[in-house]
């Protein structure tokens, strides 16, 4: 799959997002090291902290499903109805990416349009990250 269908798939996700109080829908393509593609979309609660962000549901998804390998991640988000600006991920997003992803390989995309992207290695969004490596002696 290439960039431009990730975005594609992200843009899918984002109509899917649960948004009653943000309006601002998010949606995520997490594509595996095996070329397998899963799909996240924010998901919003009255109480707000247990809010899910779409590239946190996208992850947990495939780690669900026993995935273990993550090559990028395409993110879209806006208002709904609009195309919007840049949705970049939140720190937390970051450092679940860190969890899971080599920082200097992992791709992330963000995206307002399959022609209109960013792109960035995460060790560039989350420098000096701490990830699982850091707990091993």
């Amino acid at each position: 799959m290439n960039k431009r269908e990730l975005i594609e798939k992200a843009l899918e996700a984002k109509t899917h997002a649960y948004t009653p109080y943000s309006h601002f829908q998010v949606g995520a393509a997490l594509m595996t090291g095996k070329g397998r593609v899963y799909q996240g979309c924010n998901i919003e609660n009255a109480a707000y902290s247990p809010t899910v962000c779409a590239e946190r549901s996208a992850f947990f998804k495939a780690v669900y499903e026993g995935e273990r390998e993550f090559r990028a991640i395409a993110v879209t988000g806006s208002p709904e109805g609009e195309s919007g600006g840049f949705a970049y991920p939140c720190g937390v997003c970051r450092q679940v990416m860190m969890e899971f992803c080599d920082p200097e390989k992992f791709l992330v995309i963000v995206a307002r349009s399959p022609e209109d992207y960013e792109e960035y290695l995460l060790k560039e969004l989350l420098p000096a990250g701490f990830g699982p490596k850091n707990l091993k002696a």
